[in-house]
């Protein structure tokens, strides 16, 4: 009875593993690329999905957006200065077929492409630009990524430069270019203060000179605010006016006796 069954049996269990290698279950963020004795048939998922045995073939593909770390690239800038560059870049996969059937390893592919050219563009600017203009330099490597993995049926979301890392000589001469920058700042800044001190100084004048009771006015405020003033020494300023001519007088009278005679 029982050697009766075991044909049955091994039917039973043949059925049951070609079930099993026949069915495939996707998740809501994958694809599945279906090849029929080699030849591309379609893209299927997600769900469940049902294969020929020994005659369909499928590959899985992930849809989700994928970081990749770019490593560390030496660089030389356009004005000869050596750093060391890193990125980060985010992608995804929209249109599977190509993504299997045009590139080999598609992951390893983006980030060879992506390194390569990390240190072609970038080659390309100052050192200055790298550090102060990274929006632009990050826009324009997503440009180049995107329009070159375009057909691979790859989607560049972003490219993020994440270190330029100098050496500490380099660091040091930053440095001091930063501070003799400043010194040239702080001594515009001080020279136009000058000169429009200056200016208002001279206009003050003009105003003062225009009429004499102003002077006269002026001359009483200082002396207020000197009274009001804790100092032991007070000094009292004397128009020079008043001052020539005390000193014009002896020398008019001496000149009218010269001319009366004795």
């Amino acid at each position: 009875m029982i050697l009766t069954l075991i044909p049955y049996i091994a039917i039973a269990i043949l059925v049951v593993l070609l079930v099993l290698t026949s069915v495939r279950v996707l998740r809501e963020y994958e694809r599945g690329v279906v090849f029929t004795l080699g030849r591309y048939t379609g893209v299927k998922g997600p769900g469940l999905i049902i294969l020929v045995p020994f005659i369909q073939q499928m590959v899985r593909v992930d849809l989700r957006t994928v970081v990749l770390d770019v490593p560390s690239q030496d660089i030389i800038s356009h004005d000869n200065v050596s750093v060391k560059v890193n990125a980060v870049v985010y992608f995804r996969v929209i249109d599977p077929n190509k993504a299997i059937i045009q590139v080999e390893h598609y992951m390893q592919a983006t980030s060879q492409l992506a390194q390569t050219t990390l240190r072609s563009v970038l080659g390309k600017h100052d050192l200055d630009e790298m550090l102060s203009e990274r929006d632009k330099l990050n826009a324009d490597l997503q440009q180049i990524l995107d329009r070159q993995t375009d057909n691979w049926g790859i989607k560049i979301a972003n490219v993020e430069i994440k270190h330029v890392d100098l050496n500490e000589s380099m660091v040091r001469a930053i440095a001091r270019q930063a501070e003799a920058e400043r010194n040239r700042r702080a001594r515009i800044i001080n020279a136009e203060g000058e000169h429009q001190a200056a200016e208002r100084l001279v206009e003050a004048a003009r105003t003062l000179a225009a009429l004499p009771e102003a002077m006269q006015l002026r001359y009483l405020s200082t002396l207020y605010d000197i009274a009001n003033d804790r100092a032991s020494t007070i000094v009292f300023p004397v128009p020079i006016d008043l001052l020539r001519g005390l000193f014009d007088r002896p020398r008019t009278r001496d000149a009218d006796s010269a001319r009366t005679g004795p």
